[in-house]
């Protein structure tokens, strides 16, 4: 009889990662990670850290950690976050221990972060799978932002102008996924995370 202290290659724990998702707004990145959380109970999605205040309806714990701007700024001090950023005047961060804690249950952890977030990931977690969601077009994307009737035209530039840096930089990740078609850009996905 043979034994080894090594775990088998198909034990769970052993598979605990990170992704990374980014991509520009109105990319579809909210409706592809609700997808694949429906789809695979398996997946942990991080929850992130913010100075904002909850808007109706936000649950602490459940859509953002709620924190006030001392205890942020001393979670930034003590490196106690893997990513964060200042944006429109509210912190916002990725808490590190919650992350570490699920890659040892071996979890696939979920980060859908912008992109300086996914650019500061790169460095304190090196492992992680960085994919870029891509619009099938420019012009695409400035529809589904219209479409989606949430921000003012001026808002909608601003967040076009953002897009293009953003799609720009998309070369610098692991995968680039088009979503095009839903059902085809989750099947990419899905072979990315579980393969």
């Amino acid at each position: 009889m043979q034994t080894s202290n090594s775990t088998p290659a198909n034990d769970r724990r052993s598979q605990g990662k990170v992704i990374v998702l980014t991509g520009p707004s109105g990319v579809g990145k909210g409706t592809l990670v609700q997808i694949l959380l429906q789809r695979h109970r398996e997946l942990y999605l991080s929850v992130s850290a913010t100075t904002r205040s909850p808007r109706p309806g936000e649950i602490d714990g459940k859509h953002y950690y709620f924190v006030s701007r001392s205890d942020f700024e001393a979670m930034i001090v003590s490196n106690h976050l893997l990513e964060w950023t200042e944006f429109a005047g509210n912190y916002y961060g990725t808490p590190r221990l919650p992350i570490e804690q699920k890659i040892a249950e071996g979890k696939i952890v979920l980060l859908e972060i912008e992109l300086e977030g996914a650019n500061q990931i790169r460095t304190s977690l090196p492992d992680a799978l960085r994919i870029f969601i891509l619009p099938p077009s420019f012009s695409v994307l400035e529809k589904r932002l219209r479409d989606r009737a949430q921000d003012s035209p001026s808002a909608i530039h601003r967040r076009l102008q953002r897009a293009q840096i953003e799609i720009d930089a998309a070369k610098e990740f692991d995968i680039q996924i088009t979503n095009d078609d839903l059902e085809t850009a989750l099947h990419l996905l899905e072979a990315a995370l579980f393969n």
